[in-house]
């Protein structure tokens, strides 16, 4: 993701999650620590393109402190739901925690998303506790997940675009 993606990312942020979408400030402050020899952060995007261009159809994030790696956020456009879109973002976000030499990645998850819950277990990853109220303005719960030796879930995984 760069500074130019900000704008459809936004977009698609506003549609996907209404309620407590990210900020513009948010995503730049991200983008910040995203580049260079002291990146902690890497933002991706997965882009669409057809006959009438190019489009933004989702994005992730991962924060690297330590040996722990946390997804920041992770978002598929519905049209491209079930498409397997969400499983290459979480691919290229696990092949950055272990760059990042991270021994294990946590996520939250609304307690409500079954879909999402699914795809992350697909990779591992399992349940172990909850964040009551994470989720605001809703004060939706959110089921937290780790995933332990994130390299484990992505060996042999490619991604062509």
């Amino acid at each position: 993701m760069r500074w130019w993606d900000i704008d459809p990312v936004l977009d698609l942020e506003k549609a996907l999650f209404p309620e407590d979408a990210w900020s513009r400030g948010m995503f730049w402050s991200e983008l910040a620590h995203s580049r260079g020899p002291t990146a902690t952060k890497r933002y991706v995007v997965a882009v669409e393109v057809d006959a009438d261009g190019e489009r933004i159809v989702g994005y992730g994030g991962l924060a690297a402190s330590a040996d722990v790696g946390d997804v920041q956020t992770i978002a598929v456009a519905r049209d491209q739901w079930g498409t397997g879109v969400g499983a290459l973002i979480l691919t290229e976000l696990l092949r950055a925690a272990t760059t990042f030499e991270c021994a294990e990645v946590m996520l939250e998850c609304r307690i409500d998303n079954i879909r999402a819950q699914k795809l992350y277990e697909r990779f591992g990853f399992e349940p172990i506790g909850f964040r009551r109220g994470y989720y605001q303005p809703g004060n939706v719960d959110a089921l937290v997940m780790r995933l332990q030796d994130p390299s484990t879930s992505v060996q042999g995984t490619e991604i062509h675009g």
